[in-house]
């Protein structure tokens, strides 16, 4: 077969996950491994959009309890030397563009 063909049905080959030997439209290993690898992934971004004009660096995905979250974001804050505060579904702004800062700082914390 060749690299840019794409494999429609086959009889051969084995269509059965190696963890739990069910047929992979009904394995359900594959999707709990993809949900792990979004769960631990933090987005930092900056954001313009309905502030008028003023911008926010917004950071998601961190996934801790409310009093370790409070305790990060005024951390961050002291370290930026900005305002900031939480927004719901655990979302962090900080006043301005800080991505590199933010950045630095999430990279101090993991080493």
């Amino acid at each position: 077969m060749t690299q840019n063909s794409r494999l429609v049905y086959s009889t051969s080959g084995c269509n059965l996950c190696d963890d739990c030997k069910k047929p992979l439209k009904k394995c359900r290993c594959l999707k709990l491994q993809s949900k792990k690898e979004t769960e631990n992934r933090i987005n930092v971004y900056f954001e313009k959009k309905g502030r008028k004009g003023s911008g926010v660096t917004v950071i998601r995905g961190v996934m801790l309890s409310k009093t370790e979250l409070k305790c990060l974001t005024t951390n961050l804050k002291k370290y930026c030397g900005v305002g900031g505060s939480i927004k719901h579904n655990n979302q962090i702004e900080l006043q301005g563009d800080q991505r590199q800062q933010v950045k630095l700082y999430i990279n101090q914390l993991v080493k």
